[in-house]
């Protein structure tokens, strides 16, 4: 059984940082490309950040670009995302996501497997 289980959330002021972290278990996770989204009240679910199966490029939503890092440490079978000068509009609930393709999508319906969420709320 595949399991993505997101940790690190919280509240933080404008201005400052966060680090979540996605453990997983149940998958070859050096075959997985492996996605941050977020979703905020009343809005879809949007795509954050990417990083492919054996690292390298990353990629990003260009409300994140220069603020946020994603990485992976396939030794411990997580991906992190490091969230520096956060901004209110950072809140929403956070989900790691993982998916085999090799170029990392963007999209929703392309990722197999989510987490449950972590909350993050910036206080401005």
């Amino acid at each position: 059984q595949v399991r993505l289980v997101e940790s690190g959330g919280g509240l933080v002021q404008a201005g400052g940082s966060l680090r979540l972290s996605c453990a997983s278990s149940g998958l070859t996770f050096t075959r997985y490309t492996m996605g941050w989204f977020r979703q905020a009240p009343g809005k879809e679910r949007e795509f954050v950040a990417a990083i492919p199966w054996l690292g390298g490029r990353t990629y990003y939503a260009d409300s994140v670009q220069g603020r946020f890092t994603i990485s992976r440490d396939n030794s411990k079978v997580t991906v992190y995302l490091q969230m520096n000068n956060l901004k209110s509009e950072d809140t929403a609930v956070y989900y790691c996501a993982a998916d085999t393709v090799v170029v990392p999508p963007r999209e929703v319906r392309e990722y197999d497997y989510w987490g449950q969420g972590t909350q993050v709320t910036v206080s401005s």
